[in-house]
């Protein structure tokens, strides 16, 4: 066991001196490169329902926008654990301080599945109920009851993926949770169409798919965690303290935050398309599954830089902190120009992928040229939560969190159609996106300045 000790330890020390003396651009490069393929891969599970769903008509396509919402739910609090226990945890690594960042590993890691389990329970209990009142019809509701009913029974392996994911990434071993997610997808894409068409299982046979898939990422996420993080996951150090508690919801409370906006504003834009009926809801769930896979990329290269700001600012190398932040943004930025670009051209083409009929094509081609628009601004927008969550600054990370998703996107998606009409739900993405960039830009100013 000393000698087992030894070689974590010697892991760790390796891993803080690469974190900390490292240049950083090509540092942040390996580092992103894994979490984006993880974040497209956690994309592409959606993406894949959606596709063979779309075959089987306009209310099935309802359902998964209905189905979101939860999705949403679920991966919120992965990332609360494992950003939240992830973002101490790379600050103690910094600190080399390894005897508590390995009790944060563990607590994380017990937390997201304790609570995962809670949501599987409470979920199937309340599920006809649940999903009128996250705006499906009288049409839709059968097939959301039918698609979430495996995935919630599945939750706690759900909320165990993205939290080991986060995990892993904070201790600088992004390609070790990229390999686990990827497993996980690319039987989903084998799976998916075998149940749905092949065994004639419809929509159910797409939750149970992704429902098997993200349990068997689970399970190698964890086997991957447990032989080869820098730190070892062990249960037994599954100590909480009040202050380690703490230091979980500091962390992760941003996550939190930002997960539940996007799935009370994914229930609003629902609740706001109800009126304009199953075609609106469907082509608002399409585009929402589109965007979600462009965003990914971002919040892919902004996982690989919060360990490195993590590590960095712990070890207090503030020079190389605000170094990697620009990069990041600079960076970011540039992608999204040309995301925005290809999608305003191909929109048409990309809807009809999903589901071609001509109602649906048209809400959904509007809405992403509306998106494309403002998708620029992400970038900023993105690092800049990613960046005071990372330095522990809660509550200026929460705020940031709630703007786009909720603080400025539920308001303006309910209270737009009432002056547009079907319009305003296509538009108020756009809409949050620039309210969220001019509250953010004075923040990192601040924040900036406080790190010379």
């Amino acid at each position: 066991m000393a000698q087992l000790h030894g070689i974590r330890r010697a892991s760790a020390d390796e891993k803080y001196r690469q974190m900390t003396e490292q240049p950083i651009r090509p540092l942040i490069l390996r580092l992103c490169i894994p979490a984006v393929i993880s974040n497209l891969v956690t994309t592409a599970y959606n993406l894949t329902d959606t596709f063979f769903i779309g075959r089987l008509g306009t209310a099935q396509s309802g359902a998964i926008g209905i189905a979101f919402s939860i999705m949403t739910v679920l991966q919120a609090i992965g990332f609360f654990f494992g950003n939240g226990a992830g973002n101490s945890m790379s600050r103690e690594l910094g600190k080399q301080n390894n005897d508590r960042a390995a009790r944060l590993l563990a607590v994380g890691f017990v937390g997201a599945i304790g609570f995962g389990l809670a949501v599987s329970i409470i979920g199937l209990l309340t599920l006809h109920s649940l999903v009128f009142a996250l705006g499906s019809t009288s049409t839709i509701a059968p097939f959301a009851i039918s698609y979430l009913t495996p995935i919630l029974v599945a939750a706690p392996c759900v909320c165990g993926s993205f939290a080991l994911n986060g995990l892993l990434r904070y201790q600088g071993q992004s390609a070790f949770g990229m390999i686990g997610l990827v497993t996980g997808a690319l039987l989903n894409f084998a799976l998916a169409p075998l149940f749905i068409f092949v065994l004639g299982m419809g929509i159910f046979g797409a939750g149970l798919a992704t429902g098997i898939c993200q349990t068997i990422s689970f399970v190698i996420l964890t086997t991957l965690s447990r032989r080869f993080g820098v730190l070892r996951l062990s249960l037994r150090q599954c100590r909480p303290d009040v202050l380690l508690l703490r230091e979980i919801l500091g962390g992760g409370l941003p996550s939190l935050l930002r997960q539940g906006a996007g799935s009370i504003a994914t229930t609003c834009v629902n609740i706001a398309a109800n009126p304009f009926g199953d075609a609106t809801i469907a082509g608002m769930a399409i585009v929402m599954r589109i965007m979600l896979g462009a965003n990914s990329v971002i919040i892919g290269l902004g996982q690989g830089f919060q360990p490195v700001c993590g590590y960095n600012y712990g070890a207090r190398r503030f020079a190389r902190v605000r170094e990697a932040f620009w990069f990041c943004v600079w960076l970011s930025t540039g992608v999204l120009l040309v995301i925005g670009a290809c999608v305003w051209l191909s929109a048409p083409q990309l809807v009809e992928i999903f589901r071609s009929d001509p109602a649906v094509v048209e809400v959904g081609v509007a809405a992403l040229h509306f998106q494309c628009i403002t998708v620029v601004l992400n970038g900023v927008n993105m690092m800049g939560n990613m960046t005071t969550q990372t330095m522990g600054r809660t509550g200026v990370a929460s705020f940031l969190a709630v703007c786009r998703m909720g603080l400025f996107l539920a308001p303006a998606v309910l209270v737009l159609p009432h002056f547009l009409g079907v319009t305003g739900v296509e538009m108020a993405q756009s809409v949050s996106d620039v309210l969220s960039f001019a509250v953010t830009i004075p923040v990192l100013r601040r924040i900036l300045r406080g790190l010379r």
